[in-house]
């Protein structure tokens, strides 16, 4: 077995609990990825610039807050102690049930947010993610897809 086997299994059994709501996810971002591709251009992005004017939080500030550490202020990720992968221009992106999962739960050094942001900064900041740093994912990331995906606060 090899190294990425046993991690990928050590993933996926953590994880085997939230399988069900990222198999959801996937299939709510491809579905709408007609959508994105049919000109929707810009709504995600307006809708991110425009919260923070609205009330609601700004994805870009959250972005600063709790990303940029690891992400970098240009999302292209960085190497040394760890490794944190580049979020410019990432096809993993596509689907915006990854992040969404991602964020809520955390992956390899990455820790979760679940507990500590709600699906209306979740939200807002994976939509920002997906419209900036080269990526055009402008397919919109509603509070309510972060809801549909919260699980249980992970412990460890």
């Amino acid at each position: 077995m090899t190294q990425q086997t046993v991690h990928t299994a050590g993933v996926v059994s953590r994880f085997a609990p939230y399988l069900a709501p990222l198999s959801l996810a996937v299939t709510l971002g491809l579905a709408a990825m007609p959508a994105a591709a049919q000109g929707a251009a810009g709504q995600a992005q307006a809708a991110t610039e425009s919260a923070g004017a609205l009330g609601g939080p700004d994805g870009e500030q959250l972005y600063r807050q709790n990303c940029v550490a690891c992400h970098m202020a240009q999302g292209e990720g960085a190497q040394g102690l760890g490794r944190f992968p580049a979020l410019a221009n990432n096809p993993a992106l596509t689907a915006a049930g990854y992040p969404i999962f991602v964020v809520l739960n955390g992956l390899g050094g990455m820790p979760w947010f679940n507990g500590m942001l709600s699906d209306e900064e979740i939200a807002a900041v994976v939509s920002y993610v997906r419209t900036h740093f080269g990526n055009t994912y402008t397919d919109p990331v509603r509070p309510e897809d972060v809801a549909m995906m919260r699980g249980p606060v992970p412990t460890e």
